[in-house]
């Protein structure tokens, strides 16, 4: 039987768990695969094109901006988000090193 260390910092798994939390919903799944279909987009844009609620698709989108998933700028009246690739891939990246390790 293999022992191994194992040494987690309560701070860092809070923000994966987080992170992790928000990239689980399968709505805001389809929130993200619409801003990544567009690059940038107006928060109108979404909730009219997915048919959503604009309560509903501001939730699910304060809860990617607190995970860091998405950025977001604002041209005018209009808020528009764009994904936060670094941080996402930063994500994929530390999923596939803990799979990888269970192996």
């Amino acid at each position: 039987m293999r022992k191994a260390k194992v040494r987690i910092n309560d701070e860092n798994l809070q923000v994966s768990a987080e992170i992790l939390r928000a990239l689980a919903h399968p709505l805001r799944m389809k929130i993200l695969e619409f801003i990544d279909k567009h690059k940038t987009i107006n928060v109108n844009k979404i909730y009219n094109t997915l048919k959503l609620e604009q309560s509903i698709t501001s939730q699910h989108l304060r809860i990617l901006r607190l995970a860091d998933i998405v950025q977001t700028s604002r041209e005018g009246k209009f808020i528009h988000y764009n994904i936060n690739y670094p941080k996402v891939a930063h994500v994929v990246k530390a999923v596939d090193s803990f799979l990888e390790e269970d192996k």
